[in-house]
Protein backbone atom coordinates (compact mmCIF):
# COMPACT_ATOMS: atom_id res chain seq x y z
CA UNK A 1 0.00 0.00 0.00
CA UNK A 2 1.26 3.26 -0.76
CA UNK A 3 1.88 5.85 1.94
CA UNK A 4 -0.59 8.70 2.50
CA UNK A 5 1.81 11.69 2.32
CA UNK A 6 0.61 15.12 4.28
CA UNK A 7 3.43 16.97 3.71
CA UNK A 8 3.81 18.98 1.07
CA UNK A 9 2.57 19.95 -2.76
CA UNK A 10 4.79 19.41 -5.99
CA UNK A 11 4.16 19.66 -9.61
CA UNK A 12 5.97 18.75 -12.63
CA UNK A 13 4.74 19.82 -16.03
CA UNK A 14 6.26 19.22 -19.44
CA UNK A 15 4.75 21.85 -22.38
CA UNK A 16 5.62 23.02 -25.31
CA UNK A 17 9.70 22.25 -24.56
CA UNK A 18 9.83 22.74 -21.38
CA UNK A 19 9.97 21.08 -18.51
CA UNK A 20 9.09 22.55 -14.89
CA UNK A 21 9.09 21.14 -11.61
CA UNK A 22 7.92 23.18 -8.62
CA UNK A 23 7.52 22.94 -4.59
CA UNK A 24 5.77 24.84 -1.86
CA UNK A 25 8.34 25.45 1.21
CA UNK A 26 6.00 24.02 3.89
CA UNK A 27 7.27 21.55 6.37
CA UNK A 28 5.40 20.51 9.35
CA UNK A 29 5.51 18.85 12.45
CA UNK A 30 1.99 17.20 13.30
CA UNK A 31 -0.45 20.45 12.78
CA UNK A 32 2.58 22.68 13.65
CA UNK A 33 4.60 24.44 10.59
CA UNK A 34 7.78 24.01 11.24
CA UNK A 35 9.42 25.71 8.62
CA UNK A 36 8.33 27.69 5.77
CA UNK A 37 11.19 27.92 3.58
CA UNK A 38 12.09 24.50 2.55
CA UNK A 39 13.80 23.73 -0.54
CA UNK A 40 11.87 20.89 -1.53
CA UNK A 41 13.44 20.69 -5.46
CA UNK A 42 16.61 19.77 -6.81
CA UNK A 43 18.86 20.02 -9.87
CA UNK A 44 20.84 17.09 -11.07
CA UNK A 45 23.30 15.83 -13.53
CA UNK A 46 24.81 19.10 -14.07
CA UNK A 47 21.34 20.85 -15.01
CA UNK A 48 19.78 17.98 -16.77
CA UNK A 49 17.71 16.57 -13.79
CA UNK A 50 14.84 17.79 -11.58
CA UNK A 51 13.96 15.82 -8.64
CA UNK A 52 10.81 17.08 -6.04
CA UNK A 53 9.79 15.44 -2.97
CA UNK A 54 6.85 14.85 -0.64
CA UNK A 55 6.88 13.45 2.26
CA UNK A 56 9.47 12.99 5.34
CA UNK A 57 12.66 15.55 5.24
CA UNK A 58 15.51 13.15 6.15
CA UNK A 59 14.01 10.44 4.08
CA UNK A 60 13.74 12.57 0.86
CA UNK A 61 17.32 13.47 1.18
CA UNK A 62 18.32 9.94 1.48
CA UNK A 63 16.20 8.82 -1.64
CA UNK A 64 17.52 11.89 -3.82
CA UNK A 65 21.09 10.59 -2.76
CA UNK A 66 20.51 7.22 -3.41
CA UNK A 67 18.60 8.47 -7.25
CA UNK A 68 21.67 10.33 -7.48
CA UNK A 69 23.81 7.40 -7.16
CA UNK A 70 21.37 5.78 -9.88
CA UNK A 71 22.26 8.20 -12.19
CA UNK A 72 25.35 8.03 -12.00
CA UNK A 73 25.70 4.37 -12.63
CA UNK A 74 23.14 4.19 -15.41
CA UNK A 75 25.11 7.27 -17.52
CA UNK A 76 22.22 9.96 -17.12
CA UNK A 77 19.55 7.50 -17.91
CA UNK A 78 16.32 8.91 -16.19
CA UNK A 79 14.09 5.84 -16.88
CA UNK A 80 16.57 2.90 -15.76
CA UNK A 81 17.91 5.10 -12.61
CA UNK A 82 14.34 5.59 -11.35
CA UNK A 83 13.29 1.56 -11.92
CA UNK A 84 16.96 0.77 -9.91
CA UNK A 85 15.95 3.07 -7.16
CA UNK A 86 12.17 1.73 -6.84
CA UNK A 87 13.61 -1.44 -6.98
CA UNK A 88 15.86 -0.91 -4.08
CA UNK A 89 13.48 0.95 -2.17
CA UNK A 90 11.02 -1.64 -1.77
CA UNK A 91 13.32 -4.54 -1.48
CA UNK A 92 15.98 -2.99 0.49
CA UNK A 93 14.91 -3.61 4.38
CA UNK A 94 15.98 -0.25 5.27
CA UNK A 95 15.02 2.00 2.79
CA UNK A 96 11.53 0.06 2.82
CA UNK A 97 10.83 2.05 6.00
CA UNK A 98 11.09 5.71 4.13
CA UNK A 99 7.65 7.28 4.06
CA UNK A 100 8.16 9.75 0.76
CA UNK A 101 7.76 10.16 -2.87
CA UNK A 102 9.68 11.56 -5.53
CA UNK A 103 8.64 13.31 -9.63
CA UNK A 104 11.60 13.09 -11.26
CA UNK A 105 12.08 14.67 -14.93
CA UNK A 106 14.48 15.57 -18.14
CA UNK A 107 13.63 16.63 -21.04
CA UNK A 108 12.48 13.53 -22.70
CA UNK A 109 10.66 12.04 -19.30
CA UNK A 110 8.80 13.16 -16.54
CA UNK A 111 8.27 10.34 -14.03
CA UNK A 112 6.55 9.58 -10.15
CA UNK A 113 8.62 6.97 -8.37
CA UNK A 114 7.27 5.54 -5.16
CA UNK A 115 8.72 2.70 -2.11
CA UNK A 116 5.41 -0.01 -3.48
CA UNK A 117 8.08 -0.16 -6.73
CA UNK A 118 6.11 2.50 -8.85
CA UNK A 119 7.25 4.04 -11.63
CA UNK A 120 4.96 6.14 -13.33
CA UNK A 121 4.66 8.11 -16.28
CA UNK A 122 1.42 10.55 -15.78
CA UNK A 123 -1.18 11.25 -18.20
CA UNK A 124 -1.22 14.45 -20.00
CA UNK A 125 2.91 15.20 -19.05
CA UNK A 126 1.21 16.31 -15.19
CA UNK A 127 2.49 14.96 -12.24
CA UNK A 128 1.73 16.02 -8.52
CA UNK A 129 2.65 14.15 -5.26
CA UNK A 130 1.75 15.48 -1.88
CA UNK A 131 -1.28 16.61 0.31
CA UNK A 132 -2.00 18.86 -2.07
CA UNK A 133 -1.18 17.05 -5.30
CA UNK A 134 -4.91 16.31 -6.18
CA UNK A 135 -5.31 19.82 -6.35
CA UNK A 136 -2.38 21.13 -7.95
CA UNK A 137 -2.69 18.15 -10.92
CA UNK A 138 -6.66 19.44 -11.51
CA UNK A 139 -5.32 23.25 -11.56
CA UNK A 140 -2.48 21.75 -14.03
CA UNK A 141 -4.72 19.74 -16.13
CA UNK A 142 -7.18 22.72 -16.64
CA UNK A 143 -4.38 25.27 -17.70
CA UNK A 144 -2.51 22.88 -20.02
CA UNK A 145 -5.76 22.23 -21.54
CA UNK A 146 -7.11 25.78 -21.74
CA UNK A 147 -4.23 28.20 -21.37
CA UNK A 148 -1.80 27.04 -23.78
CA UNK A 149 -0.35 30.40 -23.83
CA UNK A 150 0.97 29.80 -20.34
CA UNK A 151 4.97 28.14 -20.31
CA UNK A 152 5.04 25.04 -18.01
CA UNK A 153 6.74 27.29 -15.35
CA UNK A 154 3.77 29.41 -15.51
CA UNK A 155 1.39 26.57 -15.42
CA UNK A 156 3.60 25.10 -12.19
CA UNK A 157 3.66 28.47 -10.39
CA UNK A 158 0.14 28.85 -10.53
CA UNK A 159 -1.25 24.97 -9.87
CA UNK A 160 0.85 25.29 -6.59
CA UNK A 161 -0.78 28.14 -5.33
CA UNK A 162 -4.17 27.12 -5.69
CA UNK A 163 -3.24 24.16 -4.28
CA UNK A 164 -2.25 26.39 -1.32
CA UNK A 165 -5.23 28.53 -1.05
CA UNK A 166 -7.02 24.81 -0.45
CA UNK A 167 -4.63 22.38 1.57
CA UNK A 168 -3.40 23.81 4.93
CA UNK A 169 0.06 21.81 4.65
CA UNK A 170 1.08 23.60 1.37
CA UNK A 171 2.11 27.26 1.33
CA UNK A 172 2.69 29.74 -1.30
CA UNK A 173 6.73 29.87 -0.48
CA UNK A 174 7.48 28.10 -3.87
CA UNK A 175 10.68 27.23 -5.38
CA UNK A 176 10.02 26.16 -8.99
CA UNK A 177 12.85 24.95 -11.32
CA UNK A 178 13.10 24.09 -15.23
CA UNK A 179 15.29 22.36 -17.75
Amino acid sequence: MQPKIHATTVVGIRHNGQVALGADGQATMGNTIAKSNVRKVRVLMGGKILAGFAGSTADAFTLIERFEEKLNAYGGNLKRAAIELAKDWRTDRYLSKLEAMLIVASKDDLLIVSGTGDVLEPDSEIAAIGSGGVYAQSAAIALKKHASTLSAEEMVRESLHIAADVCIYTNHNLVVETL
